[in-house]
């Protein structure tokens, strides 16, 4: 079915084979039936070489995938100077715009919400208003991550509201009860453009299948589509990091965006 015409995608975030060159990941997400691929600048796309993040673009879409997001490191408020800061930022937005990906993902700065103080938060805010004022064509959205001014719901709607036009991630944090992560997700859905995909339980170094939380996904999945909006999921992790394990997590992944 054409993903315009449905709410959710199903893909995959480069990062999950970081040792992996470019070309294995597009054949390993064109053959397990995925959609479109975020590709991470910590691993695939260097910043400066913008002729090949437009080969690596290229490439994906000729594969019949899509460039989903740049999946990019760029922390708002780090580094505290002003003009650092704007040359890096100006670096990550030509990458995305020549890889041709419509979203590129932030972090929101680099300290926990409850130890960030106001002088912090400010700086991080302001960061992110300039980046999406400058973004244009590209959308900038937040990871919910720990360690960040997204990793309480609170802190992450305040934020939200003070950026117009930014937009943001979900993942369900590491060790929360499927209940309060969902109760997080309805929080912030109005302001969710893609999603994370991966069953980590109940600590980030137990990696399991994802039909191993399977309640959670199917439920994640049936709150996404009720928007009615186009929604990229994306797998993120797999068990092991084996790329054998791919073809049986995308068909998980599809079938619960189907059943969505």
């Amino acid at each position: 079915m054409d993903t315009n015409t449905r709410p959710l995608t199903a893909g995959m975030c480069s990062v999950t084979y970081r040792p992996l060159p470019p070309e294995r990941i597009i054949a390993l997400a064109a053959q397990t039936g995925l959609e479109h691929v975020e590709w991470g600048q910590d691993a695939h796309v260097r910043l400066g070489d913008e002729a090949g993040a437009h080969r690596l673009g290229e490439a994906t879409r000729a594969a019949g995938l899509s460039v989903s997001a740049l999946g990019s490191y760029y922390r708002a408020g780090v580094p505290a100077d002003p003009e650092e800061a704007e040359r890096l930022w100006r670096q990550v937005l030509a990458a995305a715009r020549a890889l041709g990906a419509p979203r590129v993902r932030v972090w929101a700065g680099n300290l926990a919400s409850a130890s960030a103080g106001p002088a912090d938060r400010r700086r991080t805010i302001d960061r992110l208003k300039r980046c999406v004022d400058s973004a244009e064509d590209v959308v900038v959205a937040t990871e919910f991550h720990d360690g960040t001014l997204t990793d309480a719901i609170g802190s992450a709607l305040s934020m939200l509201d003070e950026v117009p036009g930014l937009r943001t991630y979900w993942q369900p944090p590491d060790g929360m009860p499927d209940d309060e992560a969902l109760t997080g997700l309805r929080a912030v859905l109005d302001r969710v453009d893609a999603v994370h995909v991966f069953s980590w339980w109940p600590t980030p170094q137990d990696r399991r299948p994802l039909d191993h939380r399977a309640a959670l996904w199917r439920a994640v999945m049936g709150i996404l589509a009720s928007t009615g909006r186009r929604i990229d999921t994306a797998l993120e992790f797999v068990p092991g990091d084996d790329p054998g394990m791919l073809a049986g997590e995308a068909a998980t992944l599809r079938r619960y965006v189907t059943e969505a």
